[in-house]
């Protein structure tokens, strides 16, 4: 537990050498205020992906008892039974907190922006979430293969691999294990095609993830449609489908206006208030 009760304060530390004029200064509102103080200084937050990555190593030994078990119904195909056993699991805010780069654009009133995301994931500052690093040497103690299929880029896929293996995550030194974006041409932001990739030589055992894109490549429609998908695998969430909290970024956020981050940001956030449900104040 040590290095759970060590993380907010490397947190507050990493924000503050991100930007370290930021805290004596004032800065306009922001929208992700709540969500990064939430994922950076909550014990709650802490205690869930505990519980999460508890839940996971439960999960992991009934899959491994079950030879007709597959977290990747879309693309496990054949006779999968006897594959060598592996798991494919998210990076960003699943194993590694970023939620330094969050504070950040926070401090800063910035949005994301890929010439920043590389040169913080070029910093090598990524924390471990609260579990992963534990739960990932546990599957590979029970000879299963953890795959890292992120959304980094190839580029970026260096620094990232050195960043996790600092933080003693499980490496394979014959296998890529870190499956970025564009890394082979049919790699696109869909997950899909690297879930069928793995699959065809591993049976995977559990999808890990923040997004709904960590699960399924049918994310990106409209609220309605996501709920739709979500109910339609219903059984998977908290079975096979392991979801980790992540309010500060996802495709939640952008359901509501289409996904089309060009629109200026009044327009993002009326697309939001119309979604929501309020009380009526009666």
């Amino acid at each position: 537990m040590l290095g759970v009760s060590l993380r907010p304060l490397a947190a507050l530390a990493l924000c503050a050498a991100l930007s370290p004029a930021a805290w004596a200064q004032d800065v306009p509102a922001n929208d992700n205020l709540n969500a990064v103080l939430w994922m950076q200084r909550s014990v709650e937050y802490q205690a869930t992906t505990l519980a999460l990555f508890e839940l996971a190593k439960i999960r992991l030994d009934q899959a491994l008892k079950d030879k007709s078990w597959t977290a990747a119904p879309a693309e496990q195909t054949g006779d999968f039974k006897d594959l060598t056993p592996a798991i494919v699991i998210d990076a960003d805010e699943t194993v590694l907190d970023n939620s330094g780069y969050q504070a950040w654009m926070v401090m800063n009133n910035l949005t994301f922006s890929p010439k920043t995301w590389t040169q913080f994931v070029n910093s090598q500052t990524s924390l471990a979430t609260p579990g992963a690093v534990e739960f990932a040497k546990y599957a590979e103690a029970k000879g299963v293969r953890v795959f890292y299929v992120t959304n980094r880029t190839k580029v970026e896929e260096g620094p990232t691999r050195e960043n996790m293996r600092k933080l003693g995550f499980p490496m394979s030194a014959n296998v890529d294990t870190i499956l970025s974006a564009k890394e082979q041409p049919d790699w696109s932001s869909a997950k899909g095609t690297r879930r069928a990739a793995i699959a065809r030589h591993y049976r995977i055992l559990l999808c890990i993830g923040d997004n709904f894109g960590d699960f399924t490549d049918a994310y990106k429609g409209s609220v309605e449609e996501r709920q739709t998908v979500f109910e339609e695998n219903h059984a998977r969430w908290g079975r096979e489908w392991i979801m980790l909290p992540n309010p500060s970024y996802g495709s939640f956020e952008s359901a509501p206006f289409g996904g089309n981050f060009k629109l200026p940001v009044e327009e993002q956030r009326a697309a939001k208030r119309a979604v929501l449900a309020p009380w009526n104040g009666q």
